[in-house]
Parts: C-alpha cells; structure tokens; sequence
C-alpha cells in the first residue's frame, strides 16, 4: 500500500510533441537507391564522360528513382558548369574549337552508334567501285566491314585504315602527306595532289561537327583542305557521323550541307536537325 501511494503521488512528466514534418524532410532528402546525391551525380558524370551524353528517362531508370530528381541533378550539374543540359538530358560541356580529341580518345564514344552507321554505310558499296575514306572512327568501322569485298578500291590518307585492310583483297591507295599523329592522318599539298589525280565513286566523310546551316566541320586546318578534295574527287559524297556531332561547330569548315548527297546516323539526331537536311534535298538513312 505504501509504494502504490508514492507512486500515485509522483508528478506527472508528458513528453514534448514529437515534430513530423522534421523526420519526413530527412525521408525526403535519403536517396531511395541508397545513393547520396553527391555520389549519384559523380556516377552520372562518369556515365557522361563513356557514353558521351546522358537521358533522363534511361538515367531514372537506371539509378531507380524519379525523373524529377534525376532533372534537379542535372540542373545542378549545368550550374556548376560542367555539363551542358539538353532537352531530355544533358551533353559534355561544348569544346572550344580548337579541340582536337586522338583517335584512341574518339574509339571510346558511341561505339554502338559507330557500328551501326558502318553497317549501313557498306551497302552502299558495289564490288569494282572506288571508295573513298578519310580518317576517324567511324570509317574505321566501315573499313573494317568492307574487308570481305573483292574488287573494290579505297583511297584513304588514314594509316590505320591503310593498315586494317592490309592483307584482304581490297586494293588501297594511301595518299602520301604529312603525318597528324592525333588521327593518324596524312595532311598537306601531297596528300591534297595525290587525291586530284585520281576518281572516285563515293566518299564517306566523317566530321567533327555538322551545322546543319554553317556546314561541316573539323578541328584542323590541313585536314579540311584534304576533306575538300575528297568531296571534289568523288561523285557522291555521304557524311557519316553519329547524333552528337549535330548542332556543333569547329575550327575549320570544310563544306556547306547543300554539297552532302546523303547523311548517316542514329536516331537521337535532333528532330530541328532532320528537318533542315530534308529540307534541304539531302537523304538521311537512320540506324
């Protein structure tokens, strides 16, 4: 009886209201993924840095959460200047013109695109044509699918390509020239005198930049002399390059889009884009 009457006369202590809205804004701020934002912005820089650009919707995927966060990450990657965001996703901060990225650098990009282009690129070839390809990854990939042709010539004043179709039955004519160690390219007045002697059927061209009312670009002066006399030498001339070459410019300019027959590329070309090359007569294969 004595301990119940103590107990009964304790005073009464009631806890302080718990405040909700301060544990709902830290669930708010815990990444769903277990991610912390800091740490799923470096991931998406890295992506960027291998693919060559990022989606929202393939990025909210693959991180699983909204797209609503994935657009805050990016708008505040662009803030912090080292993404360019894009519609729909978001683009490596544009180069100065003056970049001129190594072969080896470009292989690492858009490797699927690169492939698929190459694909689509060889069946416009006929067995006793000539072709013409200048250097780049991407007439790489086509070399590389032209090597089970037979009667076929290729002019070419990349080495590597020179190299890759060694030993096939594919005839190669290498332009001689000054060598650009970055592509692997022969440039100058003999590279440019070989070219005018000779004919050919078709011209894959790849470039750095495409404008689709400036024209095409590359970053180096020599090498746009060289690309014009291979469009001057070829009856058709067919610009091979992936989507993320739209809407930037470079140095040099070695063409307007008027003198392009056809256009190869993947589908995420900018819609603007595919509309001013129809508009402007030009063909465009999408792979």
């Amino acid at each position: 009886m004595v301990a119940e009457s103590w107990l009964r006369n304790l005073p009464l202590t009631i806890p302080p209201t718990i405040d909700e809205s301060f544990y709902s804004k830290q669930i708010e701020t815990m990444p769903s993924n277990g991610l912390l934002n800091e740490e799923r912005r470096r991931a998406i820089l890295e992506m960027m840095h291998r693919d060559g650009r990022v989606l929202v919707k393939d990025l909210a995927r693959h991180f699983r959460i909204s797209q609503i966060t994935i657009r805050k990450d990016l708008e505040f990657l662009d803030g912090q200047g080292v993404i360019q965001r894009t519609h729909g996703g978001a683009l490596p901060v544009k180069a100065g013109a003056l970049l001129d990225p190594t072969l080896r650098e470009k292989e690492k990009l858009h490797r699927k695109e690169k492939s698929l282009i190459a694909h689509a690129a060889v069946k416009l070839v006929e067995e006793g044509q000539s072709v013409v390809l200048d250097s780049g990854t991407t007439t790489t990939a086509i070399a590389r699918n032209l090597k089970d042709m037979a009667r076929l010539t290729v002019i070419t004043n990349a080495i590597n390509i020179a190299a890759e179709l060694a030993g096939t039955h594919i005839e190669v004519i290498l332009t001689g020239g000054m060598l650009r160690k970055n592509s692997f390219s022969l440039v100058g007045p003999l590279a440019e005198q070989t070219l005018r002697k000779l004919s050919a059927d078709i011209l894959f061209l790849g470039v750095d930049g495409f404008d689709t009312k400036a024209g095409l670009f590359t970053p180096n002066l020599l090498e746009s002399e060289v690309n014009r006399a291979m469009v001057e030498i070829a009856r058709r001339t067919v610009a091979v390059c992936d989507s993320s070459k739209f809407g930037r410019r470079s140095l040099c300019n070695i063409m307007p889009v008027t003198l392009v027959h056809e256009v190869i590329t993947d589908r995420q070309i900018p819609k603007a884009d595919l509309r001013a090359l129809k508009d402007a007569g030009v063909k465009v294969t999408l792979v």
